[in-house]
């Protein structure tokens, strides 16, 4: 089976991934839960995961390095932390609706930054009068999950710090593949999954945070720590961190995180450039079958990792089924993130989404335009 539904979760792991959450699940008590060596070996195996994170990311300290059960969790925290009633909110046209949710139900007014689709000088044009002054939150994702936009991150963190607006970066789809350097974007929070393109185990997730100090928890309840007090207590992680960790999700996050490094160590970008080498190839043999649309930027540079099409005459949703019947795994409809359809003009339709990952080969990618071309002519 050809597996490019990696923009969902990257199925295919490292070995030491499994190899490790089988070895925590009998070795690894729960940090902060007692003085013997079980939990003493967790807290240092969740310290070395946020060691790890900081160093990778730019965080400046392992302390603003929170562990979440996914990025939906931590956007929430995020958003939580941020939004005041009465107040408005700026996003962009292609949030997921793990944003679009959240930010809708805050109570605050939500102004929508509409770019065109691969057009990033069309996206800072949006963002720019939509940030006005009287802002109280920006939330945008780094790259899209239905089209592999790249929006233009650090020119819109520039706008944000420009004008006294905090923003929160949804890396769902770009963390482990795209450079990110946390201290330069100047973000207050940065929210990522643990299974996608740091190649860890489901159920897990970061939250780099600028400064949580003072803010609400979006969670209350044990931290290991400060255990007399009512409130939580008032530094992180421990502040953001209520409940029993998921020990062994840990442990293979953190051995996702070190093959990220060590692909990427001596070679900036080796893994985007893979991704986008498959999409490419891909793209051009779905280019070649009639009655195919792509949606392909013209400029390599704003598209990372995702293309999404569809075939003329095909509902979306059976056409990935009848590829998941001729060996191809893809996702299709709308991909949790309405609001992205309706920026691109896919509203009604869906669309087709192959994504990839560093386990994928340019032979795949040959045969899944071939499987493609197969179904159209059916």
């Amino acid at each position: 089976m050809i597996y490019f539904d990696n923009a969902a979760t990257t199925l295919h792991k490292p070995p030491e991934v499994a190899a490790a959450m089988q070895w925590a699940a009998g070795n690894l008590g729960s940090p902060g839960r007692g003085g013997h060596d079980y939990a003493k070996n967790a807290g240092e195996a969740a310290f070395a995961l946020r060691e790890l994170a900081s160093k990778y990311f730019n965080v400046g300290s392992s302390e603003r390095v929170v562990i979440t059960s996914n990025a939906t969790h931590a956007l929430n925290i995020a958003i939580n932390a941020l939004a005041q009633k009465g107040k408005r909110a700026v996003i962009s046209g292609y949030e997921h609706n793990s944003v679009y949710r959240p930010v809708m139900n805050s109570g605050m007014s939500v102004t929508i930054a509409q770019g065109q689709l691969f057009d990033a000088e069309d996206t800072l044009e949006a963002f720019d009068a939509a940030l006005k002054r009287d802002t109280a939150l920006c939330v945008v994702n780094h790259v899209s999950n239905v089209f592999g936009y790249i929006q233009p991150i650090e020119q819109i963190a520039e706008l944000c710090a420009a004008r006294g607006i905090p923003l929160v970066i949804d890396a769902s789809q770009s963390a482990g593949a795209i450079a990110l350097d946390f201290s330069a974007l100047g973000a207050e929070y940065v929210a990522m999954p643990g299974h996608k393109g740091l190649y860890g185990p489901q159920g897990t997730g970061l939250l780099l945070c600028k400064d949580a100090r003072g803010m609400s928890p979006f969670l209350y309840g044990g931290s290991g720590s400060n255990s007399k007090q009512v409130d939580m207590p008032d530094y992180t992680p421990d502040r953001l961190e209520a409940g029993t960790h998921n020990m062994p999700g840990i442990a293979g996050l953190y051995e996702g995180l070190r093959f990220v490094i060590g692909l990427e160590s001596g070679s900036p970008g080796r893994i985007a450039k893979h991704e986008n080498n498959l999409l490419n190839t891909a793209a051009d043999g779905l280019s070649k079958i009639s009655g195919v649309t792509l949606y392909r930027a013209d400029d390599s540079a704003v598209q990372s990792g995702v293309l999404s099409f569809n075939i003329a005459g095909k509902d979306c949703e059976a056409a990935a089924e009848e590829l998941n019947c001729l060996g191809a795994a893809v996702r299709a409809g709308m991909h949790c993130a309405p609001m992205a359809h309706k920026s691109a003009g896919t509203y009604k339709t869906g669309t087709i989404r192959a994504s990839f990952g560093v386990y994928n080969t340019a032979e795949e990618a040959k045969r899944f335009a071939e499987l493609a071309a197969m179904l159209v002519n059916s």
